[in-house]
């Protein structure tokens, strides 16, 4: 796993989508490095206020669909309300048993403000989360 970027994500060469790899000392931290590049894809995060906060609770069967579901949400605003975020706080992730089911479960918040096209440049529209080669792992102490 490379960290040679001062930032916590990096895009990586795709035939037809963007693909993206994250990284953090923990997974809460690679999780937020996760959502800084998707909406770096979007615009230019630099130039969003963080006056709005959404907190957020999703929940996996399994790290992946954990991680999906995290970017679905935040998309999800994005589409419908027409928020970007560049602010990306996950306060825990924990693993949870109900049922004899596994589960993880993510709680976070994330700060942001409505795109307006006078301050916020127009990149690429993400339509959809995927999870074409998606994987979590550790490495050298980061996920």
């Amino acid at each position: 796993m490379q960290n040679n970027s001062t930032k916590g994500y990096d895009f990586l060469p795709h035939t037809a989508d963007i693909m993206i790899k994250s990284w953090g000392k923990s997974l809460e931290e690679a999780f937020a490095e996760a959502g800084k590049a998707l909406f770096e894809i979007i615009t230019d995060i630099s130039k969003i206020n963080p006056s709005i906060e959404i907190n957020i609770k999703v929940c996996g069967y399994d790290l992946e669909n954990l991680l999906y579901k995290w970017l679905e949400e935040l998309l999800y605003y994005h589409d419908v309300q027409n928020l970007v975020f560049n602010m990306f706080q996950i306060i825990g992730i924990e693993e949870n048993i109900t049922n004899n089911e596994k589960q993880y479960c993510l709680y976070g918040k994330v700060l942001g403000e409505p795109f307006d096209r006078n301050k916020h440049e127009s990149r690429t529209v993400v339509k959809a989360i995927t999870y074409h080669q998606m994987k979590i792992w550790k490495e050298h102490n980061l996920y």
